[in-house]
């Protein structure tokens, strides 16, 4: 399955400055894949800013819209601010999600050794459509490792979607799962 890209939009063309701005770091780094790179493309840094992460929340939303889902999240840390400006920007523009109300979970490294053990926080996923999102993907490892998690837990994993697709793109293709972006490196000028 070919990668969808988002379509544009001014908030797409905005978000994209932001991330210009702020999240691209240029120089030697070894990315969670081990991988040695010149550039690092710090996401929180634009996820977790309290004017650009409604940005995020509905150009993601665009990203995936026409898809079938009622819950959004993925392996933390990288996720997380994903999945939560996702489920805001649902709540303040429910037509994004055809009036859904939209969920987000987090999917832990490990089970939790204490409490109620638990592999998935938030609202129990079993038996529901959820879309599994990062911040970006070289390798593809992070979001499969919630991929399985999520299906190990009941749910039904429609897509994957990552704000910058960096390399992961083979990887969700050879599992047959619909992968989404709304950039690529080119868009950051990094290809």
């Amino acid at each position: 399955m070919p990668i969808t890209f988002a379509p544009e939009s001014p908030q797409r063309t905005e978000l994209l400055a932001e991330i210009k701005a702020k999240a691209v770091v240029h120089g030697k780094v070894i990315l969670s894949s081990g991988r040695e790179a010149d550039f690092y493309i710090d996401l929180r840094r634009v996820g977790l800013d309290g004017s650009v992460a409604p940005l995020v929340g509905r150009v993601m939303l665009d990203t995936v819209r026409g898809l079938d889902f009622d819950a959004v999240g993925g392996l933390t840390l990288g996720a997380d601010p994903v999945a939560a400006a996702m489920m805001h920007a649902a709540a303040a523009h429910p037509e994004l999600v055809g009036g859904r109300k939209l969920d987000a979970f987090v999917v832990r490294k490990t089970e939790k050794a204490h409490g109620l053990q638990r592999r998935i926080e938030g609202p129990d996923i079993a038996g529901r459509r959820v879309l599994v999102v990062e911040d970006t993907s070289t390798t593809g490892q992070s979001p499969m490792t919630a991929v399985e998690a999520a299906r190990a837990a009941g749910a039904e994993v429609v897509a994957v979607a990552v704000i910058v697709e960096r390399g992961a793109e083979p990887v969700i293709a050879a599992a047959g799962i619909p992968y989404h972006a709304a950039f690529s490196l080119a868009d950051l000028g990094l290809a």
